[in-house]
């Protein structure tokens, strides 16, 4: 599968229109004439970029992203912030990660697992010390 294979697949199970998403993607992933070549040749980078791109070309009440938003060079984690917290402020967004910076970064409160067991924390420090401890 290439990567237009990909975009064609969330094109149609979203009900957009393949150009309208290969666009954002191609804009967004800055991925050139990779798009049109096998995933399976991808970088692990490349990948990543595909990925999250297509998580975004289509519009979500909510978001569950990991540490991708930290990964790549500068301009890509650049346009990972504008897209998640300018152009989508009024989206929810959960972000899975163990990353201390990027949770004090980007969020409001956090949610320690441990064993089976959530605790919700709006103290960010005292949820990072005590998933630190475990």
């Amino acid at each position: 599968m290439t990567g237009n294979d990909n975009i064609r697949f969330i094109a149609r199970v979203y009900g957009k229109p393949f150009r309208e998403i290969r666009d954002y993607v191609d804009d967004f992933a800055q991925l050139g004439k990779f798009l049109s070549e096998p995933v399976k040749t991808y970088s692990t980078g490349m990948a990543g970029r595909l990925n999250f791109a297509l998580s975004l070309a289509v519009d979500f009440d909510c978001y569950l992203i990991d540490e991708v938003i930290a990964a790549g060079d500068h301009g890509f984690q650049l346009r990972c912030h504008q897209e998640l917290f300018d152009k989508r402020a009024d989206r929810a967004l959960i972000l899975a990660s163990h990353v201390p910076d990027l949770v004090k970064s980007y969020c409001s409160r956090a949610l320690v697992l441990h064993r089976g067991r959530a605790k919700m924390f709006d103290d960010l420090d005292l949820a990072l010390d005590i998933y630190n401890a475990l």
